[in-house]
């Protein structure tokens, strides 16, 4: 043939031609598909078929010569390189079944060949080896010993055919780095997710682990702050009985526990020349560096929320380019219908998922280019403003309720009724959307896009404004204490209070609209008709909790932990229900914009928020005077001054951490610096 003739060409001619050994085989395998002795399938009976198959296979010289030319290009291809193998093979005028036959081939008896070297090499180890083998085994006694030897015996020729070929260490190399996406959390759950329901509700569970993600990040409180004072406990007084309400109010057995601001102590841990072991100003002159808890205590949370910051804005630079600037679904899909899938792909479980994902893809593409923005009429202008002045109303009523009932339970001082407040604000957390979405079937948008944009602004606005008079109530110190010692423990106990009672309604909110819903759909409706997954609602209850995790982040350092615990719940949780209860989306649409629209509200309605409730809690206000770190003092800021000198007269050779003290965290401009930053 004239491909074969080129390639002879181009071979070097070692013993006999490789380029005549490969034109003969292909003029030989051309002759046997052109054979027509052999019947078609087609005209045979079923029973004929298995005989068909070992049709004159052994009795065949034409395909005893093609087996000998076959050998005897393997024969020459050994000799080539594994990189000249494989371009040779590249430029064979064979199909695709021939050539990956010839590579087994030259696989399988390479590893012959490397076998026998391994073995002639192991034989001919050194004396010193075998004689630390042999002391080995005469130690450990001759049961062991023997299966130690088996073992060696194993690994010895794999370990040294790894060590002396790199060929080896980069192929176990890049095997690794294929498994990284499959060893990432959640690997299959996800794409099981994505396949079925769209990337619509996948946006959910990438928002969750984002979020475990972020609180994760405070492991700074947990190794600086929570193991010294649990290595040094302070001498409190004798700790109440556990009755398990205290799992509910956080109050009790949990007041003078390691979940508190109040349980932490003003004190430097290896101070030397300490006088009194309650005074956060000691003595000028230390031979050693302290461990001042107030310092680690402040500097702990504030490295924790500066890293916070800085991911959340690369996680919407990444997100932004990705979605905004990348993902242009008008051109993406041919890509999607030529170019998706993965070849690699072999397990029939995996098949199948994957075929579902590219199938729930191409319907979102397709339903997003069908969509065409319609132009409003006059009367669905009208519903629109009315149903946004009804929701804005709405959050008003809840937001005078909130403050009616907050200032009614100020009058109260039972332990009992510390959940009173929490409950009132969960409860129309949950109740509230009900409502929203009566309006948004009202309102009718064509776009499922624009109707989760809506109900997002609408949850978001409620949620906030809740949020944001809480917060004035708290600072105010209007708040429902079982102590009146330490205000900064009753705040940590009414956050803490929020987060569980938060996910108790999660889950009943989710058990009955979920659940329940579907019961009475399949068994008394007799429809086949399941409940879809409210993504503006789930999204939002995420952002919520995870707003008031930052916010009692310095009242209560172990928060992220329970808020950790919280998610992970509720991922497991959450995926079930949504495989067993729910359906996929009835209008197919891209979420490739939503991962961008939650991280920016992660970023700037909830995070900044925080970050200003904790500012204006270090500046302006006065810690306990009875409880804390910060204990004595008139504001937590003013505190630095002192315990920078204080470590200036123990070390003078960390007067550079002085100097970034004294030029950026009292700097007055630092304000403006992260409002630069955060733009």
């Amino acid at each position: 043939s004239p491909a074969a003739i080129q390639l002879t060409a181009l071979l070097l001619p070692t013993g006999r031609s490789r380029g005549a050994i490969i034109s003969q085989y292909y003029n030989r395998t051309a002759q046997l598909r052109r054979r027509n002795s052999r019947p078609p399938l087609q005209q045979l009976c079923r029973t004929a078929r298995p005989s068909l198959r070992q049709y004159d296979l052994e009795t065949d010289p034409a395909r005893a010569r093609l087996e000998e030319k076959r050998s005897l290009l393997v024969k020459e291809m050994l000799s080539l390189s594994p990189s000249k193998c494989s371009r040779m093979l590249l430029h064979m005028p064979l199909s695709l079944a021939e050539k990956r036959m010839f590579w087994q081939e030259l696989s399988r008896q390479r590893g012959t060949l490397r076998q026998r070297t391994e073995h002639r090499t192991s034989s001919s180890s050194s004396l010193c080896g075998w004689s630390k083998d042999y002391i080995i085994l005469v130690s450990l006694g001759a049961g062991s010993a023997l299966q130690l030897w088996g073992c060696w015996n194993k690994l010895q020729p794999w370990l040294l055919s790894w060590t002396l070929s790199p060929q080896g260490c980069w192929s176990l190399w890049y095997r690794l780095l294929s498994q990284l996406p499959t060893m990432q959390p959640w690997h299959y759950a996800l794409k099981q997710i994505g396949g079925r329901f769209g990337s619509s509700v996948l946006s959910y569970f990438l928002f969750l682990k984002t979020l475990l993600m972020f609180n994760v990040l405070f492991f700074f409180l947990l190794l600086f702050v929570v193991v010294p004072q649990a290595v040094y406990p302070p001498a409190s007084a004798n700790p109440q009985p556990f009755t398990g309400l205290e799992l509910l109010t956080g109050a009790g057995y949990f007041t003078n526990s390691l979940l508190y601001y109040g349980y932490y102590r003003n004190v430097t841990l290896n101070e030397p020349c300490a006088s009194s072991p309650n005074s956060s100003t000691g003595p000028l002159a230390a031979p050693s560096l302290p461990y001042n808890m107030p310092l680690a205590y402040l500097f702990s949370i504030g490295a924790s929320f500066l890293i916070t910051c800085i991911l959340l804005v690369y996680s919407m630079h990444c997100s932004l380019r990705e979605s905004y600037c990348l993902g242009s679904s008008v051109k993406n899909l041919a890509v999607k219908v030529f170019c998706t899938w993965d070849f690699k792909v072999m397990q029939r479980r995996s098949v199948k998922l994957q075929s579902e994902n590219i199938c729930t893809q191409l319907k979102e593409l397709l339903a997003e280019r069908r969509s065409r923005l319609t132009p409003l009429s006059p009367w669905h202008t009208v519903v629109l403003f009315l149903a946004w002045f009804i929701s804005l109303g709405t959050v008003l009523v809840c937001v005078l309720a909130v403050h009616h009932f907050s200032e009614h339970m100020d009058m109260q001082q039972q332990e009992a009724i510390l959940l009173a407040l929490p409950f009132v604000v969960s409860l129309l957390n949950v109740l509230m959307p009900y409502l929203y979405n009566l309006l948004a079937m009202w309102e009718r948008q064509e776009s499922p896009v624009v109707q989760v944009y809506v109900s997002v602004s609408r949850h978001l606005i409620l949620k906030m404004v809740i949020l944001g008079l809480l917060c004035y109530q708290w600072l105010s110190r209007r708040v429902v204490c079982s102590t009146e010692k330490c205000w900064e423990t009753c705040v940590g106990q009414e956050l803490y209070r929020f987060v569980v009672l938060d996910f108790i309604f999660t889950l009943l909110d989710m058990l009955f609209r979920e659940l329940v819903w579907r019961l009475i759909l399949e068994k008394r409706l007799k429809r086949k008709q399941r409940p879809e997954f409210d993504i503006a609602r789930n999204v939002l209850e995420l952002i919520y909790g995870q707003t008031l995790t930052w916010l009692g982040v310095f009242f209560a350092p172990l928060l992220p932990a329970v808020q950790v615990l919280k998610l992970l719940l509720l991922f497991y949780i959450k995926k079930t229900s949504l495989m067993q209860n729910c359906q996929s989306p009835s209008k197919p649409w891209q979420a490739c914009h939503m991962n961008t629209v939650f991280i920016t509200l992660l970023c700037f309605p909830s995070f900044l928020g925080a970050v200003i409730f904790l500012c204006y809690t270090i500046w302006s206000m006065q810690p306990s005077e009875t409880c804390g770190p910060f204990q004595g003092l008139e504001t937590i800021h003013n505190s630095g001054q002192t315990w920078m000198q204080v470590l200036e007269k123990c070390n003078p050779n960390i007067t550079w951490f002085i100097w970034v003290y004294q030029h950026l965290v009292e700097n007055p401009l630092l304000p403006l610096f992260m409002t630069l930053f955060l733009l």
